[in-house]
């Protein structure tokens, strides 16, 4: 048999440059945080480090799941189509929305009980959103109150989701509280009538704040550093009602109003200044209403895949929704982002702007403010590779010619050209 190579004794000076060893971090969340290449990883690190009832909280979905399992789908269910051979050796990712530009086309959205996830909760979105340039949205089931999430954040876009409540003028009053703390976007979630059947919850008996039964206890006993934040610092409480003493299923009774129409709609803007964003249209005509009444931008969502099951996906109805609104508002996506290159396709199809909730949460858990940098650096890495990947220097230059969808999928509507 033929000797194709040439041996010889291995020589110091070769050797030397293969034996440099990097030295270990003596910070443990830094090495934690590296170590995550992408939201999965830090979804896996947040499912170490969190116990299940906060975690599934987080996680899951309504009923069967299929809302966000096909929303997530739906992304996957893509192809990109580059150009080759463009200078791509600068990237801008910077996005105009509501009369202000910001770092990158995706914000915080609002999510409920985020200090019970970690107890660094909602401020710690706030700074890392405020480092990144993009905006955190504050929910009204949030545990840190908009004062706090501003004082934390004074140099940060602050927003604020409101859930109309029955009492129509205590809304109001939230409303002005958030103005007052110099609030310029008011995002109103319109979807919820009644709360989703979170099946998980039920099943794991999930309270706001959590009981700590001899199940929780167990649970919780391999996640010592949430333990010990749980009980150190200042008890979990709905910041904007911090009065409120029933129970979670009395208090989304009271927050979600079944009888709320379009003339509440027209009420809000009547009384609110500011931009007027409206969360969770999931159809052409709502979208078509809602530029009637003077609103702002709509948001394309089935509010995580969290209350109505086999909801459409939004990325499914933003073609349709951009061609007949005819740019009279923003179109805006959220549901199912878990990738970069998710939110580049999102604007190559035409939204304006985009969102995450599960993706920062899985940050935060994995940890805290340093976490949710962590989820925004990942998202900024992959939209820079996917971009220049495509042969396109600035969001601008995306369009639908960029991204292929399965034929398969119903109701997608004719790409524009």
């Amino acid at each position: 048999m033929p000797d194709n190579i040439d041996r010889q004794f291995p020589n110091p000076k070769d050797l030397a440059p293969l034996l440099k060893f990097q030295l270990p971090t003596i910070h443990r969340k830094q090495r934690r945080l590296e170590r995550a290449l992408d939201i999965w990883d830090l979804r896996e690190i947040a499912k170490r480090r969190t116990p299940q009832g906060p975690f599934d909280y987080t996680d899951g979905a309504a009923e069967t799941e299929a809302s966000l399992r096909r929303a997530r789908q739906a992304f996957l269910d893509l192809s990109f189509v580059p150009n080759i051979l463009q200078d791509v050796s600068a990237v801008n990712l910077s996005r105009q929305t509501l009369g202000r530009t910001f770092g990158m086309p995706v914000g915080i959205a609002p999510t409920g009980f985020t200090r019970m996830m970690q107890s660094e909760g909602e401020r710690a979105g706030a700074k890392a959103a405020a480092r990144f340039d993009i905006p955190f949205t504050l929910s009204t089931l949030g545990t840190t109150s908009i004062e706090k999430v501003v004082a934390a954040a004074p140099h940060g876009e602050n927003w604020f989701q409101l859930y109309m409540w029955k009492d129509r003028e205590a809304s109001m009053a939230l409303v002005e509280r958030a103005k007052s703390a110099g609030v310029k976007n008011l995002v109103l979630t319109v979807d919820v009538p009644v709360s989703g059947a979170r099946l998980r919850d039920s099943r794991n008996g999930l309270t706001v704040p959590p009981k700590l039964s001899a199940k929780t206890l167990i649970n919780a006993i391999p996640r010592p550093e949430w333990v010990w934040n749980f009980l150190t610092t200042a008890p979990l409480e709905f910041a904007s009602m911090s009065s409120w003493n029933g129970t979670v299923g009395e208090l989304l009774d009271y927050m979600f109003d079944p009888t709320m129409t379009f003339e509440d709609l027209k009420w809000v803007r009547e009384q609110w200044d500011g931009t007027l964003t409206i969360k969770g249209i999931q159809n052409v005509e709502d979208a078509k209403r809602c530029a009637k009444f003077g609103v702002d931008a709509i948001i394309l969502s089935n509010h995580g895949g969290r209350q109505l099951d086999r909801a459409i996906a939004p990325l499914h109805l933003l073609v349709d929704v951009k061609r007949e609104l005819k740019g009279d508002l923003e179109v805006h996506l959220d549901t199912g982002i878990m990738h970069g290159g998710d939110i580049v396709a999102a604007i190559a199809l035409g939204a304006q702007f985009t969102y995450i909730g599960r993706a920062y949460l899985y940050g935060l858990m994995a940890g805290g403010q340093e976490g949710v940098e962590r989820a925004l650096t990942i998202l900024r890495d992959q939209m820079t590779r996917t971009m220049k990947l495509l042969g396109v220097k600035t969001l601008e230059e995306l369009e639908p010619k960029h991204v292929k969808l399965l034929a398969t999928h119903a109701g997608l509507g004719k790409l524009p050209q």
